[in-house]
């Protein structure tokens, strides 16, 4: 494409300035550049009338111009390309893959590049006449006043009489190298003052390109060290900064770093080190302090601009500064204990105390890159000079901005700008590379590990609450500026592997701990505001997945008899004994709830995942949490009704302190939710109910789940609906009212309950996408059969719902709706995914005639042939979905969109049985070679025999079979003994024979969901919670792996709100029935008897990552829960991934069958 002309450089810089002004009222309203930049940012999401700006449509037009061949010919390649775009994927996918072809083309970087350069000369060319602008008005602004105030010394200097003359507006050279003369430091006093007064009031442009400019920078320098001189100096500098490029800042910026630097090197000041004070207002302070402020006004404005200029530019003012605040000399006081060198970091860190200039440069990777390489290569001094806080004691918290201050507070302000360096540098690789680093009175060079150690020992040393007062956020104690730098290690992964993850790390956060534990005293200032900032540390370290394994499996720390354990059991001890107040090194206060909750957090973030749970569960932690929190229950219960006149026996504050403890408790025993098996021990305790009314309440208030959690209560409310009690909670909490209100709300009603002037637009696609979030949570809350059968019967809320939405069979119910089609489509696929569970399908047919409704409906829908509408087309495939069983090579389902051509739907539709055979497929053809090969038949039995030799000698472990193998109230249909009824071609004897021998089996606990219902061998209130072992024990262990081995489809499922064991139910509990082909199914049955029943788990983990390319893309397009509940499983075959299973086994079924096997004692 060629090069912009010269026309149109200076069209779009019409434009552009046609643009800014017309978003003038917005960026001038912006407090800051950041904000302003964002504003520009999402101006096209704030701004109805971008798309009308001219700017806008000029490059709309250029970009259609140069890339619109491009577009076209790539979407022809890509939907003639066996229409695998056009057609299977979908629409968003040809628009993904057209665009990423664009993005590659030369055409794309030559159209970028061309644009780039363009605006960059536009952008300038404004700049410069805003610049000149902007210095016209201020000159004429000050002929005014100059006029009147220097008028004399304007004639002295000034050849002509001319009032037009009669400013510096127009100064020559002459006079500027007669005003260099004047600077000169062999001229009096007075005369370098007035040459200084005009020189502040000419032009810098014109001063900056004298011939004279050189000697004029050495006259002016020289004039900073006169007291009455430096302040008109400074004026003038601080002109030249504002309105100059960086080629000429950075020349005055390194001669007054210069400057400031030669003269504490001449005045050697110092301070005292004790408490005396030292008077920043003394004339020679004072005058480096204004200096010094000057520069560092300009380090924090330089990085707005200085990407624009050449490298060594920006160099040039990041090695000035580092050796400016590298200067040190030694004190030669004969007294050197009692002051110090005063130094300008001193003044740099009472002025920038957070070192806000020091953050400015390392935030963008153009000015970082330089720092770090300068610090690494010449200043490492500086570093060495940071880095001596780790011998400092700090013996204060700060101090207010004054004139006067101690010795102590100067140093502590030293320690704090050195603390908010160190902790920018601890984030990046190449600053971490920077250690070790060697100090003065240090034997041993400091670490990364030693620095966080004493990160650590300062926060002992002086613990302060975090958040105690309204301005936390700008505290300056040592345990909040230590806890800023640890919370930024934790945020990292890379840092906190660094950083954080260290034994020597971990032992100094835990020693209070374990000394507490084994009845020492911890020698602790404040043991309850210490004990939570431990635990605030620890909750983020387990919080990420390197964090959470050092904690579970890593014996890092020493408790008695020089015994190593690990971290996890001693913070899971330490918080039991906290909530049974078992600690008699501990006062009462000291045992505060504020301390034990921020433990039990950190206990929360470990038992909220599978692998943690594994570990926590034997110390009964849900079991003290349930009765602490029955215990705080009662006694808010039994606090008095205030009367007035009466005296108060419980104050308001108590009464406040309990009720947040008791949410607390609440939270972490709600939280036990997240995983399969943690929601059987919530269910134990018998708080279910208390607690999904507690998340309710935090789900309407849309409240984060916790500081640690990135996603909502999706994955907790999956987790329950699960179950049979957990759908009975979420009904009483109010959850499934308010969804339903939701979803009618935003199929029928709108946003509003007031009159709609305008209509909402009709949507594309059959299922609106305002519509799909409600549809996924009805997907995993109404999706199961402990669900649909809790509803069914007598709840009106859901039940109401099916009348409404899918039953619509009557003229009345039609016309009830306001938007009719779009309702009943929604209806029809909520019907769809529901029928999808085989259980909930008969349940429903039961009830409702579903089939014979829905071919009344086609029938009705017939003039002279079926009317082709979205109505009739979801029917259709509901119809065929219902009617047709069978895997993926099996049935054909036809699919809900229209195809283009002549004949847009050209799957046949029907209003009675049978069903066209076009629908059911011939299955695949089953080789029986049982004979063919001996060699290989007997190794097949030999196999065989070792199993079951294998499982009948373990006959503790074992199921007997003993009593009766069902029992009334199953809700759904025993799906194992149909297919083991139809793997026995239907013969009934046979079937009886190998159920009753698989019974005896371990393995029919788990694939065998109604034997176990009833079997005599799971204690009584496992039985009687409702929750099968398939779920407590298979699908937990099936998260658990997931997340180890195919962390991409764990993340994906987290991201969705939808959990693995809810899927995992579905599939096991009706035996993969419409997912897998025959084959494949009886491939699973015989895997699980023969290789054993951990097998299940290890299927499940293969089918998720055989399924995960389809898991990933349709999380990105929110619809993993409706795709996983519809489609069958394409593809997978057992033999494909017997390998993958056999290298699972080897790895977990030590931890996997093993507590299979405890299934008669699942919670002990």
């Amino acid at each position: 494409m060629s090069q912009l002309s010269a026309e149109d450089e200076a069209e779009l810089q019409s434009l552009l300035k046609q643009l800014l002004r017309s978003i003038n009222d917005k960026i001038s309203d912006a407090p800051s550049t950041e904000c302003a930049e964002e504003i520009l940012l999402h101006l096209e999401e704030t701004d109805k009338n971008f798309h009308n700006y001219e700017f806008v449509k000029y490059l709309r037009q250029y970009v259609e111009s140069s890339l619109g061949s491009v577009v076209e010919e790539e979407t022809k390649n890509l939907t003639r390309r066996d229409g695998q775009h056009a057609i299977g994927s979908g629409h968003d996918t040809l628009i993904h893959a057209v665009t990423q072809k664009t993005r590659d083309s030369a055409e794309y970087q030559q159209m970028m590049q061309t644009l780039k350069n363009t605006m960059t000369i536009v952008v300038e060319c404004l700049i410069n006449k805003f610049e000149e602008d902007q210095m016209r008005k201020e000159e004429m602004h000050r002929e005014k006043q100059h006029n009147q105030s220097n008028s004399q010394y304007i004639d002295n200097c000034s050849d002509s009489d001319s009032s037009f003359n009669q400013s510096y507006a127009f100064i020559r050279q002459e006079q500027l190298q007669a005003l260099a003369e004047k600077l000169d430091s062999s001229r009096p006093k007075e005369v370098r003052w007035e040459a200084l007064q005009a020189l502040c009031c000419a032009p810098p442009s014109d001063v900056l390109s004298c011939e004279s400019w050189s000697s004029l920078r050495r006259n002016l320098c020289a004039a900073l060290t006169d007291p009455g001189l430096s302040d008109n100096v400074l004026q003038f500098f601080a002109k030249i900064f504002s309105s100059s490029p960086l080629n000429v800042t950075r020349e005055i910026y390194t001669s007054l770093a210069k400057s400031v630097e030669s003269s504490f090197l001449s005045h050697k000041l110092s301070f005292p080190t004790g408490s005396a004070a030292i008077d920043v207002n003394r004339p020679e302070i004072s005058r480096l302090l204004k200096q010094i402020r000057l520069m560092n006004d300009f380090q924090k404005e330089v990085t707005t601009f200085w990407i624009r200029h050449p490298e060594k530019y920006m160099e040039g003012v990041i090695e000035s500064t580092f050796s400016l605040l590298s200067f040190h000399h030694e004190h030669g006081s004969a007294s050197p204990g009692t002051e110090k060198a005063l130094e300008p970091i001193h003044l740099l860190a009472l002025l920038d105390i957070k070192a806000t200039w020091f953050k400015k440069w390392m935030h963008g990777y153009y000015s970082r890159t330089v720092v770090l390489r300068l610090l690494e290569r010449k200043y490492k001094s500086l570093s060495r000079q940071v880095l001596s806080l780790s011998l400092f004691s700090v013996n204060v918290s700060g101090s207010v901005q004054r004139g006067v201050y101690t010795g102590k507070e100067l140093e502590y302000a030293f320690f704090v700008h050195s603390l908010c360096v160190l902790g920018k540098l601890l984030i990046y690789i190449n600053g971490r590379k920077l250690f070790p680093i060697r100090v003065r009175k240090r034997k041993d060079p400091v670490n990364l590990t030693d620095l966080v150690v004493i990160l650590i020992n300062i926060i002992y040393q002086h613990p302060k609450p975090l958040h105690s007062d309204a301005s936390h956020t700008d505290s300056l104690s040592p345990s909040c500026l230590a806890m800023e730098v640890l919370w930024m290690l934790c945020e990292r992964t890379e840092c906190a592997a660094e950083c954080l993850y260290q034994t020597p790390v971990i032992e100094t956060l835990l020693a209070p701990v374990i000394a507490l534990l084994n009845g020492q005293q911890a020698k602790l200032k404040s043991p309850s505001a210490t004990l939570t900032l431990i635990a605030d540390v620890l909750a983020r370290i387990a919080n990420t997945d390197r964090g959470l394994a050092l904690f579970l499996y890593e014996k890092n720390l020493v408790v008695a008899h020089s015994e190593r354990t690990f971290a996890a059991h001693v913070i899971v001890q330490f918080t039991l004994r906290l909530l049974d107040k078992e600690l008699s090194s501990l006062s009462e206060s000291d045992m505060s709830h504020t301390s034990c909750g921020a433990f039990i957090f950190v206990c929360r973030q470990m038992y909220n995942t599978c692998e943690g749970l594994q570990v926590l569960r034997p110390y009964g932690l849900h079991k003290a949490v349930a009765a602490a929190w029955k215990k705080t229950s009662s006694l808010s219960e039994r606090v008095p009704t205030p009367v007035p006149g009466a005296a108060a026996g419980t104050s308001t504050q108590d009464v406040q302190n309990m009720h947040i403890w008791e949410e607390t408790l609440l939270d972490s025993l709600l939280n036990f939710a997240a995983t399969p098996k943690g929601l059987l021990l919530l269910q134990q305790t018998g708080a279910i109910n208390e607690c999904l009314s507690y998340m309710f309440s935090r789900f309407t208030k849309k409240l984060q789940v916790s500081r640690c959690e990135k996603f909502g209560y999706g994955v907790m409310v999956t987790q329950v609906a699960a179950t049979a009690p957990g759908v009975a909670a979420l009904h009483s909490s109010g959850f499934v009212r308010a969804l339903v209100v939701e979803l009618w709300s935003v199929l029928e009603c709108g946003s509003e309950d007031v009159g709609v002037v305008r209509p909402k637009p009709t949507p594309m696609d059959p299922i609106d996408r305002s519509c799909l979030k409600v549809l996924c949570v009805c997907v995993f809350l109404f999706c199961t059969i402990t669900a649909v059968f809790f509803f069914t019967p007598s709840h009106f809320t859901p039940q109401d719902l099916i009348d409404r939405l899918i039953a619509v069979n009557s003229d009345a119910k039609i016309h009830s709706l306001f938007h009719y089609e779009q309702s009943h489509t929604f209806g029809l696929r909520l019907l769809s995914v529901l029928c999808c569970n085989l259980d909930s399908f008969l349940l429903l047919e039961s009830q409702y005639n579903i089939c014979s409704m829905l071919l009344q409906s086609q029938r009705e829908n017939v003039t002279e042939e079926f009317i082709i509408d979205n109505l009739s087309v979801e029917r259709n495939h509901v119809l065929v979905r219902v009617s047709v069983v069978g895997g993926p090579s099996e049935r054909k389902l036809p699919p809900r969109a229209l195809q283009e051509g002549e004949d847009p739907y050209p799957w046949p539709m029907f209003s009675s049985y049978p069903l066209p055979p076009c629908y059911t497929l011939d299955p695949p053809k089953i080789h029986h070679n049982s004979l063919g090969r001996k060699n290989v038949d007997e190794s097949w039995m030999e196999i065989c025999r070792r199993q079951y030799f294998k499982v009948m000698t373990s006959k503790p472990n074992i199921l007997t079979g003993k009593g009766k193998l069902t029992q009334d109230g199953y809700q759904g249909h025993d799906w194992l003994t149909s297919t083991v009824f139809l793997i026995m071609a239907g013969d009934m004897e046979r079937s009886l024979r190998l159920l009753l021998n698989l019974s005896s089996l371990l393995t029919s606990a788990f694939i065998w969901p109604v034997r176990i219902h009833a079997s005599v061998h799971v204690p009584v209130e496992v039985a009687e919670s409702g929750i099968p072992p398939v779920y407590w024990c298979t699908a937990h262990y099936v998260e658990m792996l997931l997340k180890a081995e195919v962390p991409l489809v764990h993340s994906a499922f987290r991201m969705s709100g939808f959990t693995p064991s809810q899927m995992c139910l579905h599939w096991l509990t009706q035996c993969f029935w419409n997912y897998l082909d025959w084959t494949e199914i009886c491939h699973y049955v015989s895997t699980c008897v023969v290789m054993g029943p951990d097998y299940q788990v290890y299927m499940c983990v293969a089918i998720f990552k055989h399924l995960q390319p389809d898991i990933l893309q349709r999380t990105q397009s929110q619809e993993l829960q409706v795709f996983l509940k519809e489609e069958p499983i394409q593809g997978f075959k057992v033999g494909d991934y017997l390998e993958l299973m056999e290298g699972l086994e080897r790895s977990y079924r030590h931890v996997v069958l093993t507590d299979m096997k405890t299934i008669r004692n699942p919670v002990d």
